[in-house]
């Protein structure tokens, strides 16, 4: 039997690589592809995990997920990007906190994330094909999509997290 420390460890460990898998799972196979990305539910796992691990478990699996969800569905130039971006999203929601998975800075935490989000991508577009006006035009619109999209997934999430931690009395 492991020590209760170790216990912890391995057990965020599991559950990260879980996220992980989720993130890749609803990013590259549930997609709905927009200008040069896609509309996905993945960023909603990301966040989940950013309230439910310690951060550097929430970080490797938003960066690991988002990188494999890219080489699997065909778009191996934003892997890499993405891992960052994804990382920081994860590291985002999980420093802005907050007592509950729905509250007041949960909310400041998804527009934030949103916005880390957009420029992430932004910049990338940029970097890739060039083009600061051409990239805001192609890019913004549906990454502002994706994050409403992705946070009404996890506020939706959420509320079905709450609603079942309420009814389960043991």
């Amino acid at each position: 039997m492991l020590p209760m420390k170790q216990q912890d460890k391995l057990s965020h460990m599991v559950y990260a690589g879980l996220f992980a898998a989720l993130t890749a799972l609803l990013t590259a196979g549930l997609h709905i592809p927009v200008g040069n990305g896609y509309i996905h539910c993945g960023d909603a796992v990301i966040l989940l995990a950013a309230v439910m691990l310690p951060m550097p478990y929430a970080i490797g699996a938003g960066a690991v997920g988002g990188m494999l969800a890219d080489l699997i569905a065909g778009y191996p130039a934003y892997a890499l990007p993405s891992m960052i971006i994804k990382g920081l999203l994860a590291f985002t929601f999980a420093m802005i906190g907050g007592e509950k998975h729905l509250c007041f800075r949960r909310v400041t935490g998804l527009i934030a994330c949103g916005l880390v989000s957009v420029i992430g991508y932004w910049v990338t577009g940029v970097f890739l094909y060039g083009g600061w006006i051409a990239q805001a035009i192609d890019t913004i619109p549906g990454n502002v999509i994706q994050a409403i999209a992705s946070s009404c997934v996890y506020v939706a999430a959420s509320a079905a997290i709450a609603r079942q931690n309420r009814m389960q009395v043991l």
